[in-house]
């Protein structure tokens, strides 16, 4: 999918009608599962989950992940919504195909919730 037409798509996303099971303590709203589909990005639902499921989601219950990419390399960043960093991964090797995305991982103290900016 071309990138300007998955950021106009993307931005449909208010909300969710329901949650997909990714983990078994990890669900994915509607956004972001339309995302790993049509971008073909689980790997960084993957990545995002890593080291999510290492956090207290009692005392760390809201995360940023940040992809940035520049050629077919990528970088990404996990904070905690404050720039205070929780941790951070080169990606050698990428075609996803926007610049830059972020996504929200939010724990209700039972499972982690990944969602879109949009959705939150």
């Amino acid at each position: 999918m071309q990138a300007e037409a998955l950021e106009t798509t993307l931005t449909q996303f208010t909300g969710t009608s329901q949650y997909y099971r990714f983990h078994a303590d990890a669900v994915l709203t509607d956004g972001v599962l339309w995302l790993a589909d049509n971008a073909h990005c689980y790997w960084l639902l993957d990545v995002f989950y890593s080291y999510l499921f290492l956090l207290d989601g009692d005392k760390e219950s809201f995360t940023v992940l940040t992809l940035t990419t520049s050629g077919r390399s990528g970088k990404v960043i996990i904070d905690d919504g404050n720039d205070n960093l929780i941790a951070q991964q080169e990606i050698e090797y990428t075609e996803f195909p926007l610049a830059q995305i972020k996504l929200y991982g939010c724990s209700d103290g039972q499972q982690w919730i990944m969602l879109l900016p949009s959705e939150y």
